[in-house]
């Protein structure tokens, strides 16, 4: 049965990459309006799913030549395949919940770790729908379309933890109750933090301001490396999740 279950973001925590700002950076909108788009969500300006749309409607590619030039230019951290091959062995569930779009997520996983492996995961996120087959043009279909954040990771945290089943493995949520990690970087993850019982936050990135903004107790991590030693010192060395917690008040 399942000891515990790791929630994570992709773009920017599973990979180094963000493939969405990268084809919005080169296809889309400038780098600095995208940066501008995320300081007004990051001082409470703007929405996730406004400035998402606003960077995806301006990509005139089709969604496959889209998924052909990232593969290109996503590269998975480093740590990731030792941590998920860590937790295949030792009952740890891996679900991917991200913001992003699941042609572009499935595409990249199967490169990235190949179909097989890739296949067993669960990914809950954004999906994609073709508005005009001749010109390939087609818009983000957001799983929470009245949530400012285009996909609410916090419900889609719930839903999961009624699950029985994920990515293959047998879950009793009720009676064996497993621990809960969350692996983030931006904005978009701030609502799944409250759900989980441990939050990985990537050094240097938005989540982290967030996270001091609102006193939001988190782990700092740089590679998956780190968030594989977190996960041992709970699981295997008794350490309490507060004890790992850095931003925890004197």
């Amino acid at each position: 049965m399942v000891k515990a279950i790791v929630f994570s973001d992709f773009d920017g925590t599973i990979t180094l990459e963000d493939s969405n700002d990268t084809l919005s950076d080169t296809f889309g909108i400038s780098k600095q309006q995208r940066l501008d788009l995320f300081k007004e969500i990051v001082n409470s300006k703007g929405s996730f799913r406004d400035s998402f749309q606003t960077m995806m409607d301006n990509i005139n590619l089709p969604i496959d030549q889209c998924v052909d030039f990232l593969v290109g230019k996503i590269n998975l951290d480093p740590g990731f395949k030792t941590c998920l091959e860590y937790c295949n062995k030792n009952d740890i569930c891996v679900v991917i919940i991200s913001s992003g779009m699941r042609p572009i997520i499935k595409a990249l996983l199967q490169h990235l770790l190949g179909k097989e492996e890739a296949d067993k995961l669960t990914i809950v996120c954004n999906e994609t729908e073709i508005l005009n087959e001749k010109t390939g043009e087609w818009t983000i279909k957001y799983k929470n379309p009245d949530s400012i954040h285009g996909h609410d990771k916090s419900i889609s945290i719930d839903e999961l933890k009624q699950a029985t089943e994920l990515s293959g493995y047998k879950v009793d949520q009720v009676n064996e109750k497993p621990i809960y990690f969350y692996c983030g970087d931006g904005v978009s993850d701030v609502t799944a933090a409250a759900k989980c019982d441990l939050l990985f936050a990537r050094e240097g990135k938005d989540l982290i301001t967030f996270c001091e903004k609102g006193d939001i107790p988190y782990h700092k991590f740089q590679s998956w490396a780190d968030i594989l030693l977190g996960i041992k010192d709970i699981l295997e060395n008794g350490k309490d999740v507060k004890d790992l917690i850095e931003n925890q008040k004197k």
